[in-house]
């Protein structure tokens, strides 16, 4: 389980007393247990795993934004705090598609519901979503979706 993983990974971190990696991982922790506390009053879920993946893909689109903001603002180091964090967060993330996987899964999805314009958008990224939400960017997927049905 990713959990583990990343519990694992403390403990090593902290044993080589690198401060950063520490940081980040026990980010990483609270945003989980912040998750696991929004769950409860929700239905369970099957899957833990989905669920920290969700939350740790979330995390990387957050400081991706705060990256591009500090950049337009030259705050490099700023920026170049948040990249230290992404680079731990996606440590822990299953591998991600490429973009020729991409497309062919997406390809794929729309000749099984037979897609064929714009209209048909949302139940291919509906699809998209249910079948590779884990190993997708969504936001580039999306666009990748378009340039497929128009």
């Amino acid at each position: 389980m990713i959990r583990d993983d990343i519990k694992t990974a403390l403990v090593t971190a902290m044993k080589g007393g690198d401060k950063e990696t520490t940081a980040a991982i026990r980010l990483i922790q609270s945003a989980i247990k912040n998750r696991d506390i929004e769950a409860r009053t929700q239905a369970p879920v099957a899957d833990d795993d989905a669920l920290v993946v969700e939350v740790l893909q979330k995390m990387v689109k957050q400081r991706r934004e705060s990256i591009e903001m500090y950049v337009k603002g030259g705050r490099n180091e700023l920026a170049e705090a948040e990249a230290a964090e992404v680079t731990v967060i996606e440590r822990f993330l299953p591998a991600q598609m490429n973009e020729a996987e991409t497309k062919a899964a997406i390809e794929a999805i729309k000749a099984e519901l037979g897609a064929a314009g714009m209209k048909d958008m949302g139940r291919v990224m509906a699809e998209l979503k249910a079948r590779h939400a884990s190993e997708l960017d969504m936001s580039k997927a999306s666009g990748l979706v378009k340039a497929a049905l128009s």
